[in-house]
């Protein structure tokens, strides 16, 4: 079996921690492989705060928490650094959403397959697939 890495986008990871049922069993089965590498980003937590922030009634989701089960489930955080953004300023502007850019820059730099509900973002990149959650 081949060894993947993957950095989920923020839709993903919250799927994936707190309704793993909405992944189809092969992404399931794949984020929870050992041998395959799980990134969320940093900037996915800062995403959840500003959202939990807004005090939305969909939207109970507390940064704290999700850090922590996403470290407990043994996913790894991959910060964003300065290095990372400098190809942001070649993107062309398909997509606005100034969290989902940053995640497609992370993705390249790593690189790794970035697990999205956007389907927007496959314009950027092979890296990038599109899930469909259920």
């Amino acid at each position: 079996m081949a060894v993947h890495v993957y950095l989920l986008d923020t839709n993903i990871l919250l799927a994936a921690l707190l309704a793993p049922e909405r992944l189809s069993q092969q992404i399931a089965e794949n984020l929870a492989d050992p041998d395959n590498t799980v990134y969320f980003s940093s900037a996915s937590i800062w995403e959840v705060a500003i959202k939990r922030s807004l005090n939305r009634a969909y939207f109970e989701f507390n940064p704290d928490d999700i850090h922590r089960l996403a470290i407990d489930t043994g996913f790894t955080e991959l910060p964003v650094t300065g290095g990372q953004c400098y190809a942001l300023v070649d993107f062309p502007w398909y997509h606005r959403d100034p969290f989902d850019r940053l995640l497609i820059s992370q993705a390249l730099s790593l690189p790794a397959y970035l697990l999205t509900t956007d389907g927007v973002l496959s314009q950027y990149s092979d890296l990038v697939v599109f899930l469909k959650l259920k």
